[in-house]
């Protein structure tokens, strides 16, 4: 525990944090809605919960957990690209579902994204920001900083 966070403090004082802006999630809020699809510093990306928002802005795959969850999964790989970062690199993932019985449909999609060596994940059921979502993923990621 104390080699973590003298690790993360480290990193902290060697990297400024940045705000990660993909252009094809440009429609998210802005400032005046206090929200950053993502974030990284010191090597660390992380992605705010990512959802199944097109390039538009609007909700896709209205009832269809599988295609929310690979529209949910392009968005978290957007932010990722933003940082420098691939789903090679990604080291946990929260996944929060609408209902935990999708959890099947959901981990399938989830598979053809991270098929060999995972990351470390959590699944919950938990109420989304709006009744047609579904899936709900952030994930964080570490880079070897650049030297």
């Amino acid at each position: 525990m104390n080699f973590s966070f003298t690790f993360l403090f480290c990193l902290e004082i060697d990297m400024p944090r940045t705000t990660l802006r993909p252009k094809s999630l440009d429609f998210q809020p802005r400032p005046t809605y206090p929200y950053s699809p993502g974030a990284s510093g010191g090597g660390m990306i992380f992605t705010a919960g990512q959802v199944a928002w097109d390039e538009t802005g609007e909700v896709t795959g209205i009832g269809d957990v599988a295609a929310q969850t690979r529209q949910t999964l392009k968005n978290v790989v957007s932010v990722l690209h933003e940082g420098g970062a691939t789903v090679d690199d990604v080291i946990k993932c929260n996944v929060y579902l609408a209902d935990i019985r999708d959890f099947d449909v959901m981990n399938a999609e989830f598979a053809t994204v991270f098929p060999t060596d995972p990351p470390a994940r959590t699944t919950v059921e938990a109420r989304l920001a709006e009744a047609t979502m579904l899936v709900e993923i952030e994930a964080v990621a570490w880079v070897a900083p650049k030297t």
